[in-house]
């Protein structure tokens, strides 16, 4: 099966660049760093390899930024190895820059291809793979185990939905969970699913997410940005709004003639320019967040144009809608808004974090909606009572806190591997 899957690589191959190409229309970063994507690293990085080489793969944003407190942790533990981050997206990898600088080795994971993941492995002789979430890549974890690297799968999580597609492919997708060394799942419905399909030597370590901190820079920066944004209004903060969510949420918000002020923060920043120009043409007055200066009166929108700023987003905010979730996209992160203290509203579509989002609504510190129009009607109540807002922002921190320490689980799982 697995050389089937090879094969039909191959065949894909000419797609590969087609889609790196159409990608870069919006977004330039695609075409850099290519050689990397299938396994050539140029001599800066060649010869910044050490020994000890833990290698942890963050696919994009989210991913990236829940490896803070893991990696802080490894730092501590294993000073005298060197972390090695790889990334699928520009997106992520610009987020691993904001966070750790040259603290870090930060690639492209290279492409399924089994000559690339080899050139990888021979590259970085890492003494340790961990895979994070959902990155299930067959020839990257049989190359792994065969050349003797230890292939963890940690803060994995697997909807029904997707579970239902690598059921599909039982066969690959078992022979791919059976040869990782462990694997440890965020609940125990995930481990359930991923057992079903194969996985041994499983453990449940809870969320890395609600490990993260909000960052002191952070939030000082989030209080610059609320007075920018002016005090004398409540501020809504429409947090990873995908496609499509942007224009139903100024249908019903230009319905109902709210006069709180409307942040937007688009989750790919190559759509910063598309919701300027669907701004202008509903003749909303909007003024983007890269300029930097007090947000007037008259400002009915204010575009977020700017990366690794949501903490201070949140910060500034009386309130948030976390993007994804109108839409069938399966919801956002909504653990660093209550992490930060702001109450939260949430679409239906949150099969990405659903247990995180189950347990937040019984915390009483988010509140789901059933479309934009209730999105809109429920935000207007809320920014009108400042005693409810303040309920829901303390137990949205006492919600966080108490599903913390899953970094440690981690931490566990990954030092019986290097201690062997």
């Amino acid at each position: 099966m697995r050389f089937l899957y090879t094969i039909l690589l191959w065949l894909l191959l000419p797609l590969v660049f087609v889609r790196l190409a159409l990608r870069s229309r919006r977004q330039p970063e695609y075409l850099q760093y290519l050689g990397e994507r299938f396994g050539f690293y140029p001599p800066t990085v060649r010869g910044r390899v050490g020994e000890g080489v833990i290698w942890l793969h963050a696919v994009s944003v989210g991913e990236t930024r829940a490896t803070v407190s893991l990696v802080s942790k490894l730092r501590a533990a294993y000073p005298d190895h060197q972390i090695l981050l790889t990334h699928t997206t520009p997106t992520g990898r610009a987020t691993s820059e904001q966070l750790y600088g040259d603290d870090v080795l930060r690639v492209y994971l290279p492409y399924d291809y089994p000559f690339a993941v080899r050139r990888f492995l021979r590259q970085f002789r890492p003494k340790i793979g961990i895979l994070m979430e959902t990155e299930i890549w067959f020839n990257l974890i049989h190359e792994g185990a065969g050349a003797g690297v230890p292939m963890l799968l940690l803060n994995a999580r697997l909807s029904e939905k997707s579970a239902k597609g690598y059921a599909r492919f039982a066969r690959l997708t078992s022979s791919a969970l059976s040869s990782l060394a462990a694997v440890a799942a965020q609940t125990p419905d995930d481990a359930m699913r991923l057992t079903v399909l194969g996985a041994q030597n499983i453990t449940v370590m809870g969320n890395l997410k609600f490990d993260i901190a909000p960052p002191p820079a952070m939030l000082v920066l989030g209080h610059a940005l609320r007075e920018q944004f002016g005090t004398q209004r409540p501020v809504f903060l429409a947090a990873s709004t995908r496609e499509g969510e942007e224009a139903l949420l100024l249908d019903a918000w230009q319905a109902l003639g709210i006069q709180a002020l409307l942040v937007i923060v688009p989750r790919h920043p190559q759509r910063f320019d598309e919701i300027a120009g669907m701004l202008s043409k509903r003749g909303l007055r909007y003024q983007r967040r890269s300029e930097n200066k007090a947000v007037g009166s008259d400002v009915q929108v204010v575009l977020g144009d700017s990366m690794g700023e949501m903490f201070a987003y949140y910060a500034a905010a009386d309130l948030a809608y976390i993007g994804g979730s109108l839409l069938s996209f399966g919801g956002q992160n909504l653990i660093e808004a209550c992490a930060v203290g702001t109450p939260v509203l949430v679409g239906q579509h949150t099969f990405n974090f659903a247990d995180a989002t189950r347990m937040a609504v019984e915390a009483g510190a988010v509140i789901r909606v059933a479309d934009a129009t209730e999105l809109v009607h429920v935000a207007q109540r809320l920014l009108a009572d400042a005693a409810v807002l303040a309920e829901m922002s303390k137990q949205g921190v006492r919600f966080v806190n108490a599903h913390q320490g899953a970094t440690d689980k981690s931490l566990q799982v990954i030092s019986e591997f290097l201690v062997r």
